[in-house]
């Protein structure tokens, strides 16, 4: 299959890039600094350039595609969030979205399928009950982002797209991410829950993760569907568990006004949460080998993560 893939090297991309490859897949990386993506990469992959925001020469490669595969975004974690980083959020995924779907505008023939990823920040802060993918989205600013990121994907619809939108919970994998940061605290005997620790923290095992992406590219799916485990947690049992791995404390928690200090509007999410499960997923046979946080824990910071 002859897939185009946007955010090649961020946290998720580089993991699935791997995995395609493996199942002999041709890969096209859409990147503004082709050489230094290449360079990433020990494997042969193809990169060409694009600005994420209109489109070039680059939507030749739309045309030939079987597939797309979006995970182009500014991390949601890189910086505080003011006004200027809330407008990089923004743009960084609007945008890109809306010129890949202008790229299938202009070809005669279309990509079979366009998998854009998604956040479960859709919903925003839902104190109890399971979320599933038919639930409102929220009214604060990840919750209208998402909305819009997502209404921009499912355009190519109207170009008989099959549009996949994984709502994407918090993913736990090593070399990086969430769960780096996440065990620096504990690592130095500092770490404990944010906020109350009650709100729900919906997360995902990488391995899991690239396995739902991998099925939702085989299949005959389209929509919503929640990428995370079936089992989530408040953030007071994943503190607790981390620091059982980790064998150290878990502290008080971290108070909620120190985070509006330090990340801005952001804490908002990290002091909310939802429980979001993988309700169509399930349905659809989806098998996940980490449906529980102790054993994801274990695989990823066991004796050879430490």
């Amino acid at each position: 299959m002859r897939i185009v893939l946007a955010g090649a090297s961020g946290f998720i991309g580089k993991r699935l890039i791997q995995r395609l490859l493996e199942e002999n897949h041709t890969l096209y990386l859409l990147t503004r600094d082709p050489e230094k993506t290449s360079a990433s990469f020990d494997i042969n992959v193809i990169c060409v350039k694009w600005d994420a925001r209109s489109v070039g020469p680059w939507s030749d490669y739309i045309g030939e595609a079987d597939a797309v595969i979006n995970l182009a975004g500014e991390s949601l974690a890189a910086k505080r969030w003011n006004d200027v980083q809330k407008e990089r959020l923004w743009s960084s995924r609007i945008e890109s979205t809306r010129a890949i779907v202008d790229a299938m505008k202009v070809n005669s023939k279309k990509p079979k399928v366009l998998i854009n990823a998604s956040a479960v920040g859709y919903y925003g802060n839902v104190p109890d009950g399971d979320v599933e993918e038919t639930h409102d989205s929220a009214d604060d600013f990840l919750g209208k982002l998402c909305l819009a990121w997502e209404e921009e994907a499912l355009k190519a619809e109207q170009l008989g797209v099959r549009v996949v939108l994984p709502r994407i919970g918090i993913v736990l994998g090593d070399g990086g991410g969430a769960l780096d940061k996440m065990t620096t605290p504990f690592k130095w005997f500092v770490g404990g829950p944010l906020g109350t620790g009650r709100q729900f923290m919906p997360w995902i095992h990488m391995e899991d993760l690239v396995r739902i992406l991998q099925f939702l590219l085989n299949s005959n799916l389209s929509g919503p569907f929640n990428a995370t485990a079936p089992n989530p947690v408040t953030m007071k049992a994943f503190s607790e568990a981390l620091a059982e791995i980790l064998n150290r404390p878990s502290w008080a928690p971290v108070p909620g006004f120190l985070l509006y200090v330090v990340v801005g509007e952001f804490a908002r999410t990290l002091l909310g949460g939802q429980q979001a499960v993988p309700a169509r997923l399930l349905k659809n046979g989806f098998e996940f080998r980490y449906p529980d946080l102790q054993p994801a824990l274990k695989d990823l910071l066991g004796p050879k993560g430490q």
